[in-house]
């Protein structure tokens, strides 16, 4: 079992034998949305006191699944009741069955190449039939762009001469139509939609760059993750907090809400993890605000955790917006227009979006299961004081 970065844990200690308290809080926050009749966690966990709490999407619930089952290939210790290739294959075969999103395949191949497990011959197909058409690809947004050159990459670890071809044609299509002048990541190849780009947009595109980079020695990818991560690290905000929407072909921050706890502790930590190995000095101390913005140091003055249910609360959002995007689009398309840079507004107009994700709990498996030199995050007094 490897990892996708080959120099990502090189400044930590490979045999770790036991879980960090984060990574416990994590696993038993899992538990909560765990669905027994499906084999599978959950698409969403209700904090709102609910009589069922746990609420099943399966396309999601199969997604999310096969994004806690990656993190999992990075805990010391997998708890005895967790099935890892059992749930792996029950749910990798929904994938030619259920309407997923199509990074859902990207997410596929990643786990199974981290976890050492095959993916069967007919979900394979199904997947080839779109990793392996180019014209498929001008449809692509950055997740599944992103998602499945980790997974192809993941792949080529294993069987170089099947996936570094496609692994560096797809590349070079990321280079060419996702790579914008600001030095940020377009949306989608075409189109008038892809300047508008997310929080999410810029993590797997470098998550993508930074693990061919690595595999195939390749610096300009590198030097392009960098530059971009650079640049986020620049816009995050004053409390840490990682702005959600982005003008990508300028650069500006069109919109800091949501913030989402998820790419505080979890996605902006994967990349960074990479960067702090290819010379952003400036990743560590990132990776630290981000996360102390989710132990309460943030417009609320509010940790996002739910300690007692071992979860995390999902966002920060602007009041009147828990319910529709609406506004969100309209503001972001005038701030395009008239060249303004988003900031916060006033934390009474701040509420909480109560529920949790469990592919949220796996990005921090994956990001801080095998990581010791952050103490001060994963080992925390909000985690050792609920084991």
């Amino acid at each position: 079992m490897g990892h996708f970065s080959g120099d990502l844990m090189s400044n930590q200690e490979p045999a770790m034998r036991s879980n960090s308290p984060l990574v416990d809080y994590a696993l038993r926050g899992l538990d909560r949305c765990w669905l027994p009749e499906f084999g599978r966690w959950s698409h969403i966990y209700h904090l709102d006191d609910r009589k069922q709490a746990n609420e099943s999407v399966p396309p999601s619930d199969v997604f999310y699944t096969l994004n806690v089952l990656l993190g999992m290939a990075r805990v010391p210790r997998v708890p005895p009741h967790i099935d890892l290739s059992g749930t792996f294959l029950r749910n990798v075969r929904q994938l030619s069955k259920l309407p997923v999103n199509r990074y859902a395949f990207g997410v596929a191949l990643w786990a199974a190449a981290e976890l050492g497990l095959a993916i069967p011959d007919d979900v394979m197909h199904h997947i080839d039939q779109v990793v392996l058409d180019n014209d498929r690809w001008r449809s692509f947004r950055a997740q599944d762009l992103g998602m499945i050159l980790v997974g192809v990459v993941a792949q080529a670890k294993h069987d170089r001469q099947r996936w570094c071809a496609i692994a560096s044609q797809l590349l070079q299509f990321l280079l060419t139509r996702y790579h914008a002048p600001s030095g940020l990541f377009f949306d989608a190849a075409f189109g008038l939609r892809r300047r508008y780009a997310s929080f999410a947009t810029q993590t797997y595109l470098l998550l993508a760059c930074y693990a061919y980079g690595e595999l195939m020695g390749d610096d300009r990818a590198i030097q392009i993750a960098n530059s971009c991560t650079r640049k986020l690290i620049e816009r995050q905000g004053p409390n840490g907090e990682w702005p959600w929407f982005f003008d990508a072909a300028s650069g500006r921050v069109l919109d800091f809400y949501e913030v989402y706890s998820v790419h505080q502790y979890g996605m902006a930590p994967a990349f960074l993890g990479h960067a702090e190995q290819h010379g952003v000095f400036e990743a560590r101390s990132a990776i630290v605000r981000g996360f102390n913005w989710v132990l309460g140091q943030n417009q609320l003055g509010k940790p996002m955790l739910v300690p007692d249910l071992h979860l995390s609360i999902r966002s920060q959002v602007r009041k009147g917006e828990l319910r529709t995007k609406n506004w969100r689009v309209l503001r972001a398309l005038r701030n395009s227009m008239l060249g303004i840079e988003a900031a916060l507004v006033d934390p009474s107009e701040v509420t909480l979006r109560l529920e949790c994700r469990s592919y949220e709990l796996g990005w921090i498996l994956w990001s801080f299961g095998a990581r010791s030199d952050l103490p001060e995050l994963t080992h925390h007094e909000m985690f050792m004081n609920h084991p």
